[in-house]
């Protein structure tokens, strides 16, 4: 087999050498631009007329996070599913090893099946203070006075 010994006609050493400074340059631009956006847009939080969308299902509560596969959820012990998501006030995943023994106001979801915890929301003041079903607020059915009819 023979092969071609003759030099191609290309780009000299210096040429390349230059076309490469741009490149790196214009990767350095790119990476400039992108980290200064992204950082801007993380920052989001939530109370500035943008409002969380929980699930229909997601009730109220106050979790505490006792091991990496317990939490405490209103008074009672309670098994997290194995992919449990915890979401910050800004909506980004919380590691729960980071919250150890920390407690909550939260949105929650349980799985239907298990019963085990699958989801929880950490609120701000603002979603804490809308009413939910599940909140610690006691409700009764009990009436009294005169006017109080019974069916």
């Amino acid at each position: 087999m023979n092969r071609c010994t003759t030099p191609s006609p290309g780009l000299s050493p210096a040429h390349r050498a230059s076309r490469f400074r741009q490149a790196a340059l214009l990767a350095v631009v790119a990476c400039t631009a992108l980290c200064a956006v992204a950082p801007a847009s993380a920052q989001i939080q939530p109370g500035l007329g943008l409002s969380r969308p929980f699930p229909d299902a997601a009730l109220r509560g106050t979790l505490s996070i006792n091991t990496a596969s317990e939490a405490t959820l209103n008074g009672k012990t309670i098994r997290m599913a194995p992919g449990m998501r915890l979401f910050s006030p800004q909506n980004t995943l919380v590691m729960a090893h980071t919250v150890l023994g920390q407690t909550f106001k939260v949105n929650y979801v349980l799985e239907n099946s298990t019963g085990m915890l699958h989801a929880a929301w950490i609120l701000t003041e603002s979603e804490a203070a809308q009413p939910r079903k599940g909140s610690d607020a006691i409700t009764t059915n009990i009436t009294t006075g005169s006017g109080a009819a019974l069916k």
